[in-house]
């Protein structure tokens, strides 16, 4: 049926528009028609944040992400946790932008004209004289997608937001009384001694039975629950698969050459010196002429000495930024300094000094110390360079193409993902095991949540058809098809009585190394002979130096007062055993230098200001009744056990 309507859409459009507008005309037009309706996510001062919202959020965060760091596991940002931190960022920021509003925080002109040349990327497009490159300002707020208005007012506002918080964070402190109170606990050391009883130990004393398999199985059985499973075939479409698909010749080639030639080549470099008579352009005419004269003199001096330049230009020169390397500017290229210094700077011969030359912030006098011819790689040695930049471009400019075709065979070939292949010269892919929620060692598009979702979708299970095309990251499209498909079940005895078996002999292992160490524990504690020959070694253990020791035994001893001392302990690290460990004694913080004194009151210092921020951002939370309706995922779920 869709076929027949692809083959006469144009007859199919027309009996659409005369079926539709009639009942516009009969009916009229809501004004929500055009609309889509999304569910309400989360609320902050009465105001929805919608899934839609959401959506464009966390697509708007996952592309940021993916810019800087092109080789993260496209996984790891469409998993549930990535995705409500996502719409924990935009309440936050809808609470931020209420209470800016609600404060009435609005940023001076000034103020934000002081943020705005702080900013890297802006500060580097002024021009020698101090002005502003407007043509290249609006560039950079276009590549935001922004006016240069728009820009400003995104700025603005995002001002005003940070003051919200700045108010708490700027005003926070702690004193070094109060880290020393809290961070000495956290340095403490105590000497211990442990005995360990460990399950390897107390295997070959197990005796198994049938029938105490059979109980443990049993007893245990969602232990021997195997997830539902698919075998899956799956290709992708990415800019390296349009790649493989283009031929170069060498025409193509060096026609790049030739365009692009002024890219490979250098710029000729010119290393001078200078000697500046500052004057500015606000200057009096009798204050020019002054320093006019003076240049004039200096000008005399370096023409009778060249070579006592650099000399005269340490104790004469008025910039205070070259004056102390002897007017030393380095290499400088065209377009990097004002117009009447370069022109005459590039007609200078090499150890050459100019005549006085008057520009906006004085007269100078220039003398060309060293030249670097500009140089242009022959296409020979720039070959492979081209043919990687342009096979590139190419497979950019034609992955949408392509991506159009891949879409539309994957749909309209459903049952087959054989079609799609050769038309494109795609990889077939295989994987087994696959089950509805990644495992930790999945890797790959095939680990994606969205293509997982769809291939364990009634239809790509019960018809065995080919996902639609689906996006796992920039410029990469993967289709799939269930093979075949195991449901969710308990295995049978017969079936896993070799993992049964391993389970029983760990569990009970364990099970006798716990009884052994609390047998132990008890009749050490009650005995008055010593019992120091029963343990270990003495050992210092601390949060920073555990010795190897697990961090529940380390957390154990540690939270042992000094009045209790010495006491015996005994800690059940389940499958690892049972120790029995006698604390000695409490040990401070030896001294550590000043400096790694004052990082720990830096640190202290920045998680009192985070409790601070947190706390006050609690409060704006209440006070703008929040309410998040979307579950808040188990931090765990993504951890699932293959």
């Amino acid at each position: 049926m869709f076929e027949s309507i692809r083959k006469h859409s144009r007859i199919a459009m027309l009996v659409m528009f005369l079926l539709i507008i009639p009942s516009f005309v009969l009916v009229g037009i809501d004004a929500n028609y055009f609309s889509t309706s999304s569910p309400v996510v989360a609320q902050v001062d009465g105001n929805d944040i919608t899934q839609a919202e959401w959506d464009n959020a966390h697509r708007n965060e996952s592309d940021r992400i993916r810019a800087q760091q092109p080789g993260i596991e496209g996984a790891l940002l469409d998993s549930p946790q990535a995705r409500y931190a996502t719409l924990e960022r935009l309440v936050r920021d809808r609470v931020f932008e209420a209470a800016a509003i609600e404060m009435r925080l609005a940023p001076s002109d000034a103020r934000l004209a002081r943020e705005l040349q702080n900013i890297p990327q802006i500060a580097s497009l002024r021009n020698p004289d101090g002005t502003l490159d407007a043509e290249a300002y609006r560039r950079l707020a276009a590549a935001q997608r922004l006016t240069p208005e728009g820009f400003e007012a995104s700025m603005r506002h995002q001002l005003a937001v940070n003051q919200v918080m700045g108010s708490i964070t700027s005003t926070s402190f702690a004193t070094p009384a109060q880290a020393e109170v809290a961070l000495k606990p956290l340095f403490q050391e105590r000497e211990i001694r442990v005995a360990s009883f460990l399950p390897k130990d107390f295997v070959s004393k197990i005796v198994v039975t049938p029938e105490d398999l059979e109980a443990y199985y049993k007893a245990h059985e969602d232990q021997f629950r195997q997830a539902e499973q698919a075998s899956v075939e799956y290709v992708v479409l990415d800019t390296d698969a349009v790649r493989a698909g283009i031929k170069l010749s060498e025409d193509d080639l060096k026609t790049y050459y030739r365009e692009n030639l002024t890219q490979y080549s250098s710029k000729e470099e010119r290393r001078v010196s200078h000697i500046l008579v500052a004057s500015p352009e606000d200057s009096t005419a009798v204050d020019r002429a002054a320093a006019r004269a003076k240049a004039d003199r200096l000008l005399v001096d370096v023409r009778k000495t060249p070579q006592s330049f650099s000399e005269i230009a340490k104790v004469s020169s008025e910039d205070s930024g070259s004056a102390s390397a002897g007017g030393d500017l380095g290499f400088i290229s065209r377009g990097s300094m004002v117009k009447p210094f370069e022109d005459v700077a590039f007609r200078l011969e090499e150890g050459a000094i100019s005549d006085v030359i008057e520009t906006g912030f004085g007269y100078h006098i220039v003398k060309l110390i060293d030249v670097k011819k500009a140089d242009a790689p022959s296409y020979e040695n720039k070959r492979a360079d081209i043919e990687e930049a342009l096979l590139q471009q190419m497979a950019q400019r034609k992955f949408a193409e392509v991506a159009e075709i891949f879409t539309n065979t994957v749909y309209e070939q459903s049952d087959s993902l054989g079609p799609v292949v050769t038309k494109l010269g795609l990889k077939l892919q295989t994987a087994s095991g696959i089950t509805r929620t990644p495992k930790v060692e999945d890797q790959g598009p095939i680990a994606s949540p969205k293509v997982l979702a769809a291939l364990f979708s009634s239809d790509s299970l019960e018809d065995r058809r080919n996902t639609e095309a689906i996006d796992v990251g920039p410029s990469q499209l993967v289709s799939a098809r269930v093979t075949k498909y195991t449901a969710a079940r308990t295995l049978a005895f017969d079936e896993s009585k070799e993992k049964i078996r391993e389970e029983f002999v760990e569990f009970k292992s364990a099970e006798l190394a716990r009884a052994e160490g609390e047998a132990k524990r008890s009749a050490w504690a009650e005995s008055s002979a010593p019992i120091v020959g029963l343990l270990g070694a003495p050992i210092v253990v601390s949060r920073q130096n555990p010795k190897g020791q697990s961090a529940v035994l380390i957390e154990k001893v540690l939270s042992e007062k000094r009045s209790s001392l010495p006491v015996l302990l005994g800690v059940d690290l389940g499958e690892q055993g049972y120790r029995v460990t006698q604390v000695v004694r409490v040990l401070d913080a030896t001294p550590s230098l000043d400096s790694i004194d004052s990082q720990r009151v830096q640190q202290y210092t920045q998680w009192w200001i985070t409790a601070e921020a947190l706390a006050y951002y609690e409060l704006l939370k209440q006070h703008f009744k929040v309410k998040i309706e979307a579950p808040k995922p188990d931090p765990l779920t993504s951890l699932v056990k293959s």
